[in-house]
């Protein structure tokens, strides 16, 4: 199964509050918030939500390509890190004028984040052709429209329509910057539709469709729930509910639904079905939760399956250990 991940590709300088942000907030004056916080780390990293979905699909052997804009400061260090673990970066457009993408974002001790994002050479996604990237690598089966410029987000998924092509929309924080009618084009018609359940409100909102409505326009739709773990709904009714796998310790959650589409699409491209490639993301997910930064983890066949037969049942790790050999 050929991926390809569509979306923003960034510099990630993640920040640790040690505090409550709800301590800070006066709920009669939020018309007019003015608020600086002192942190206590810095970390930069490499991150952005296609770059992460597939460095996570690397770790689980399959290679994806990567689409997004960046700036020249891709080249080298950042580049050379995604073809080592195993990403396809011949969809990289590359700008000459404009830096990478950043997000900057703080977590404070609640695990709740605040978050800005600078878009830079992402801008540029928007010229990007998804018909010579499908010719030069043998066709696609599967595209992923995740977070990026909204224009790129909405023109790779008329591509899709046009080549006959399923794709996941994704919309995730993009759903800020839309209007209703471009969220109505980004996901009629999508094989996956993928949300938080916040995002799921909005998207709902903003789309004046109700939860019947928008099941009648994808596929599939996957919300994913925190700590809960995430539930699935297709069209013709059937509903699955996956838990979340527990982590072994707590340090970022920055990346964690990344981690989740990026199982969660391996899963489907070893033809596993849709609780188990859930199951699989649900895991995935916690080694981001365990680390600080969206791509400092590793898999490892052994410890991967122990501890998802142990959350999920030997007949998941049985399922899932000839994928992983």
């Amino acid at each position: 199964m050929r991926i390809a991940v569509t979306g923003s590709i960034a510099t990630d300088y993640l920040m640790t509050f040690p505090g409550h942000f709800s301590e800070q907030l006066v709920a009669d004056q939020l018309d007019r918030v003015s608020l600086s916080f002192l942190v206590d780390e810095l970390e930069v990293r490499r991150g952005g939500v296609a770059a992460n979905i597939c460095f996570g699909l690397g770790q689980l052997g399959r290679s994806a390509v990567l689409v997004g804009a960046v700036g020249q400061d891709f080249e080298g260090d950042y580049r050379a890190w995604l073809t080592r673990h195993g990403v396809d970066t011949s969809g990289v457009h590359v700008s000459e004028l404009k830096h990478t993408a950043r997000f900057l974002c703080t977590t404070d001790l609640d695990q709740n984040q605040m978050a800005s994002f600078y878009t830079g050479a992402m801008e540029e996604a928007r010229f990007i052709e998804l018909a010579p990237i499908g010719e030069r690598t043998g066709g696609l089966d599967l595209v992923v429209i995740s977070p990026n410029d909204p224009e790129a987000m909405l023109r790779h998924t008329r591509e899709c329509r046009q080549l006959g092509v399923p794709f996941m929309a994704d919309p995730g924080q993009q759903l800020a910057r839309m209007d209703g009618e471009q969220v109505r084009r980004l996901v009629d018609g999508a094989a996956y539709l993928i949300t938080n359940d916040y995002e799921k409100v909005l998207l709902e909102t903003k789309t004046g469709w109700s939860s019947r409505e928008v099941l009648d326009r994808v596929g599939t739709r996957i919300t994913t729930l925190g700590p809960k773990g995430c539930s699935i709904e297709s069209a013709d009714g059937v509903v699955c509910e996956v838990t979340a796998a527990p982590e072994q310790r707590r340090e970022d959650p920055t990346g964690v639904g990344d981690a989740f589409r990026a199982g969660f699409l391996a899963g489907l491209s070893w033809q596993l079905d849709h609780e188990r490639s859930a199951q699989v993301g649900s895991m995935v997910a916690t080694y981001v939760l365990e680390h600080v930064g969206t791509q400092e983890y590793e898999l490892h066949a052994d410890d991967f399956l122990g501890r998802l037969g142990a959350v999920y049942g030997q007949d998941a790790a049985d399922e899932v250990r000839p994928h992983l050999a």
